[in-house]
């Protein structure tokens, strides 16, 4: 065993069926003489107030400052196991990775359970508390946009007692919804249209004395951290500065470009409008045909016009139907004898909205019908035709009217001009290409050219990276507020298509998490996924080479860069995933609680049989976030497999540092695995980019085991969904039998 520092106490647990399974007295025995261990003991349940009282007093009469806990899982149990900043804590998953999955009283469990105790004690020798970043962090809040999502967020957060600086780019706040006549029903029985109320939202914002508002104003830069962001905000006098902990993101939604829906009419027919255009015309009192000025006697709307269409926008904005059945009940209010035609692919007005729906319905002057638009054409008397097929008729029909509305759907402000027909073809947005003998500068290129909202001085961009569709939502699917950009949340339409109510609620979330970031970072504690934890990176610069590597692939901006490449770290930025870990070659990066060092020593705590006991090592390197309760839930299955298999927990596959794996099969591991989350559209890693990127360093993997003449087969990464663990058994005892079917590593006894 290598050195360890502090005083370690190892605490085994015999009960959760662990005693039934393996010699309990055997392991104890393992971590005194073998990993020598000052203090060592065996109980029932140290979970209970006598194993925790155990514990207790070996901390404070035998000096112990390292625990080992092998028991249950370190999912559960977490407030029993707290013995306070300054006590090292060590869980192993006996349980779920051993007693549960493994068969009882056998002698690979066996000799598995003394590993785990081996890996852990070497794990916990490496490791000490982490010490919580001190940093003075303000608590003011930024929202950016003064529509009815921004005003609901600066006053939320106004309300909980923290100030609030609100910026917004017009003269008045109000946003979309100072331009509508009314909105949705919001209240039963959801019938009658109802106004937004925005005007008194508005009169309650200006009156809060902690909101400090700045109309006509944008945000020139926003420069350093969270917590300490220095925030520049120009307007036509001049320019403001303001201190800022966190940022909410409500800067809205602007509608698909018409022009790019002529094949809809929209440019040579003169009464083809958009649903904005129809608002307007309720604003002001008149329905009419703009080619003549005349008050309309026939409407007709053309649903998801340019929306989910794989040509334009592919998706479904999720209001549009709605504003259809609202903009219907407008005209119908002010002409009552006009005849109103509603031409859809599908009609989409979920929940409560199904009784609005439904009241529309009743209305004897509004047709609803289904089919696809085949062709507009202008009549000679401006008047409109729609030519429609594939109906419920199953025949091609004709609807004139004087006045055609296209329903054309919302975009995020995120996207930029010009984008919107690229921007569904890929995940994200295509980053600005670099030309020829461009040095690389820590001012950041922007993330989208032109995409100026938020001005950041990141390395990485000067705006929220975008992903599918150019929503800069992070698309965690529990966590929908999250940007890649720690401390700055979305909000609102600009986070995805919804309508003014969803918007106000929506915006009520992102105000408190903005809320959870400044407390936290406060306490030097990481936000979302690793909520609560309080390491963070430490960068050991003097061996650094400039390689870039953890500056281009952290998928939260934490390293800028000066002009030789760098890295200048800001630590309140960091989610604490560690990629920038598995990602630099020269093993300078590490955290107090977490290191490269700590898993080569796990490696190397392993005991790997020689090649004539004819037994086989597999090592396991698992993502805490989505495969390792997958793991967990085939143990309470109770779902069994190899027991040649050896279990590494991470805090993402993105971790995995190369030299591990080489390190593995060096010391005669017959093969690797790694277990992360899924990614791409459907599914996504907890940490956006670390399953992907372990992915894409296979290939530096495969150019390591040509350099050491082994099997590219004996390194597998697999991608697994928390869903998925009746698959687990299967992957490994499979992956076992192929690495039997190949033959030990050649390396054993070196």
């Amino acid at each position: 065993m290598a050195e360890i520092q502090g005083k370690i106490g190892v605490y085994v647990c015999s009960g959760c069926d662990i005693g039934n399974c393996v010699d309990v007295d055997k392991l104890v025995e393992v971590a005194e003489k073998e990993c020598k261990a000052p203090v060592s003991r065996r109980h029932q349940a140290f979970c209970d107030p006598e194993g925790c009282e155990l514990i207790r007093k070996d901390i404070e009469s035998e000096g112990v400052d390292t625990t080992v806990i092998c028991g249950c899982s370190p999912r559960v149990c977490t407030e029993q196991f707290n013995f306070g900043p300054d006590i090292f804590v060590e869980r192993v998953a006996m349980r779920e990775l051993v007693t549960w999955c493994h068969k009882p009283n056998d002698e690979d469990t066996q000799i598995l359970a003394e590993d785990c105790i081996r890996m852990s004690v070497a794990r916990a020798g490496a490791g000490k508390p982490p010490t919580p970043l001190e940093e003075t962090v303000n608590k003011k809040i930024m929202v950016i946009g003064g529509g009815m999502a921004g005003m609901t967020a600066a006053l939320s957060v106004a309300k909980a007692g923290y100030d609030v600086a609100l910026v917004e780019k017009e003269a008045e706040l109000g946003g979309w919804a100072s331009r509508f006549t009314a909105t949705f029903p919001k209240k039963p029985p959801y019938k009658e249209l109802q106004p937004s109320g925005w005007e008194e939202l508005s009169a309650e914002v200006k009156a809060n004395d902690r909101i400090t508002i700045y109309t006509s104003s944008e945000v020139q830069q926003i420069d350093g951290q969270p917590g300490q962001f220095d925030v520049t905000i120009r307007n036509g006098t001049g320019a403001a500065t303001e201190r800022i902990g966190a940022v909410v993101q409500a800067s809205g939604w602007k509608p698909y470009e018409p022009e790019r829906l002529e094949h809809l009419g929209y440019g040579h027919c003169k009464n083809v409008v958009t649903n904005i255009d129809v608002e307007k015309m309720a604003k002001e009192g008149e329905f009419s045909r703009p080619s003549d000025g005349r008050p309309v006697k026939s409407v007709a709307f053309i649903q998801c016009a340019g929306s989910r269409d794989q040509d334009r926008l592919p998706y479904c904005s999720g209001v549009c139907c709605r504003v259809s059945l609202k903009q219907a009940l407008y005209i119908r209010e002010k002409y009552p004898d006009a005849k109103v035609y509603i031409l859809y692919k599908d009609l989409r007005s979920p929940a409560q909205y199904e009784l609005f729906y439904a009241q529309v319905q009743e209305d004897d002057g509004i047709f609803l019908t289904k089919g696809e638009v085949k062709e507009v054409v202008a009549e000679g008397d401006d008047r409109v035709t729609v030519v429609l097929d594939e109906t419920l008729l199953e025949e091609e029909i004709e609807v004139t009217a004087d006045l055609v509305v296209l329903a054309t759907g919302m975009i995020p402000t995120t996207l930029v001009e010009g984008e919107e027909e690229t921007a569904e073809s890929s995940e994200e947005a295509p980053e600005p290409e670099k030309k020829e003998g461009e040095e690389e500068s820590d001012e950041g290129q922007a993330a989208e050219a032109g995409a100026k909202i938020l001005n950041l001085t990141y390395r990485q961009g000067t705006d929220l990276p975008t992903l599918k569709y150019g929503f800069p939502d992070s698309h965690f699917i529990c966590f929908p507020y999250e940007t890649r950009r720690t401390g700055i949340y979305a909000a609102g339409t600009v986070r995805a298509p919804m309508d003014i109510d969803m918007a106000s609620h929506d915006a009520k979330g992102a105000a408190l998490k903005a809320i959870q970031a400044v407390e936290m970072l406060s306490r030097g504690e990481a936000v979302h996924p690793r909520a609560g934890e309080l390491s963070y990176p430490d960068l050991l610069l003097q061996r650094c080479t400039q390689c870039k590597r953890c500056t281009e692939e952290c998928p939260f901006g934490t390293l800028d860069e000066d002009e030789k490449g760098t890295p200048k770290p800001n630590p309140l930025r960091c989610r604490r995933c560690g990629i920038c870990m598995g990602s630099c070659p020269e093993r300078i990066i590490s955290f107090e609680n977490y290191s490269v060092a700590m898993m080569s020593r796990m490696i190397k705590a392993i005991e790997v049989p020689e090649e004539e006991e004819e037994k086989f090592r597999i090592l396991v390197f698992v993502c805490e976030n989505d495969a390792m309760p997958a793991f967990e839930m085939a143990a309470m299955k109770r779902l069994q497999y190899s027991a040649d298999v050896r279990i590494i927990p991470l805090r993402c596959l993105g971790n995995v540092n190369i030299v591990w794996i080489a390190d593995s099969l060096s010391v005669g591991f017959d093969g690797v695995m790694l277990f992360g989350c899924k990614h791409g559209d459907d599914y996504q890693c907890h940490y956006v980019k670390g399953s992907e990127l372990a992915e894409y360093r296979m290939g530096n993997v495969k150019e390591k085991l040509k350099q050491l003449v082994l099997e590219e087969e004996r390194v597998r990464i697999i991608q697994l969904a928390i869903d998925e663990y009746d698959k687990i058994p299967d992957l490994i005892n499979d992956y076992v039998e192929e690495i039997e079917d190949i033959g030990p590593n050649p390396y054993k006894g070196f």
